[in-house]
């Protein structure tokens, strides 16, 4: 199975490559739309988001503690690194954010979230159960 994708896969390459491959006329993003080799092969165009901002995992857990109401230096002994480190991480928030302050950061980050929800979690675990 692996070999006959991979086999179709190059097919794909060679296709777009040598311009032979099929690009359906405007049909809502999709570039490319061919099957080879038993697989069909899909591309279709993405518009990123101009609003959207990447945090990395630890300045998405600075900003969620920032709106917890942590000071810089709680923050700071929770995560076991300095103050001014938590104070760098926040600059870099402001900046992505396009935010001057720690309450228009929380209202950011708040409005991120209720723009792009989080899925549903999985099926309810009892502890005691």
């Amino acid at each position: 199975m692996l070999d006959d994708l991979v086999r179709s896969l190059g097919q794909l390459l060679d296709a777009v490559l040598s311009g032979s491959a099929v690009r359906p006329a405007d049909q809502g993003g999709v570039v490319l739309d061919i099957e080879l080799g038993g697989f069909r092969w899909i591309a279709v165009q993405q518009h990123p988001c101009p609003d959207a901002v990447n945090l990395s995992p630890r300045e998405s857990e600075i900003a969620r503690m920032v709106a917890a109401g942590l000071t810089n230096r709680a923050i700071a002994t929770v995560l076991d690194i300095s103050p001014w480190t938590v104070g760098t991480y926040l600059r870099r928030i402001f900046v992505k954010l396009d935010v001057n302050s720690r309450a228009a950061m929380t209202a950011a980050v708040a409005q991120r979230r209720a723009a792009d929800p989080l899925p549903p979690a999985g099926p309810r675990r009892d502890v005691d159960a």
